[in-house]
């Protein structure tokens, strides 16, 4: 099987320029969320098995989860396995799975010595054993670490969030530790999976389509949001940075004047 013609990559000098532009312009977004979209369609398009669209797409996180890095971006939340994906064929979900696997024992010591901190996002309790034992152990390897905070979520629903949140606050009440009117918008965020992060400024969806999905239901209210077709496995950090660009040239008014 030939290897596919991927993006090229930025020359050093002309990336250390672009990113040097972006710091310089300011107003960067302190939370990126992605929708890692179109693995499947670039591997078709390529009379490749869709399972290798996956494949490749694991060298675009390594070079955002970088990028975002150098940006001295704070939190960057990856939607990386979703509940609804539980659906697809059984041969991809447990290829899925095994290389979810192998890059968290892979890409950890790069994270961790890039002082990535790593956090997991959704019902991880439902994942194969094999990857939450590996998923532990990358948490706890970086758990010190005090630059970009990686978000995966995995087996993650915007819904299913919700439906947490409710049912723990529902408790809280339940056991006289809160009063169903003391529950406000501040309460339901320390409630979310994401409690104590900023909402995400900037989200990017590749492939063309132009919908959320299910993904960070709460927290987009107000985040702006960037579509390209550009298919996932072929997404870099110069589309990163034009999405940056993009974001920075927009009045963010939150429903005021």
């Amino acid at each position: 099987m030939s290897t596919p013609a991927l993006a090229k990559p930025l020359d050093p000098e002309e990336d250390a320029r672009a990113q040097q532009a972006l710091k310089e312009r300011g107003n960067l977004p302190r939370h990126i969320a992605i929708i890692m979209d179109g693995d499947r369609r670039w591997a078709a398009e390529r009379k490749l098995p869709r399972t290798e669209g996956h494949r490749f797409a694991r060298e675009s996180v390594r070079d955002i989860v970088r990028a975002c890095g150098q940006l001295q971006i704070q939190v960057l939340t990856l939607y990386t396995f979703s509940t609804e994906n539980w659906s697809r064929p059984r041969l991809e979900v447990q290829t899925l799975m095994r290389w979810l696997r192998e890059s968290l024992r892979e890409e950890t010591p790069e994270l961790d010595a890039n002082n990535v901190r790593l956090n997991a996002i959704g019902r991880t309790e439902g994942l194969p054993k094999s990857v939450q034992q590996e998923l532990r152990a990358a948490l706890e390897k970086t758990a010190s670490n005090t630059g970009l905070l990686l978000n995966l979520a995995l087996n993650y629903g915007g819904r299913s969030e919700l439906v947490d949140a409710c049912k723990s606050l529902a408790a809280q009440v339940q056991q006289g530790l809160l009063r169903p009117e003391q529950i406000d918008e501040e309460r339901i965020c320390r409630a979310l999976y994401t409690a104590g992060m900023p909402d995400p400024d900037l989200l990017i969806r590749p492939s063309g389509e132009m919908r959320l999905s299910n993904f960070l239901t709460w927290q987009t209210v107000y985040t702006e949001i960037w579509f390209t077709p550009i298919y996932w496995p072929d997404f870099r950090r110069q589309h990163l940075y034009e999405a940056i660009r993009a974001y920075q040239q927009r009045h963010r008014r939150f429903g005021g004047a």
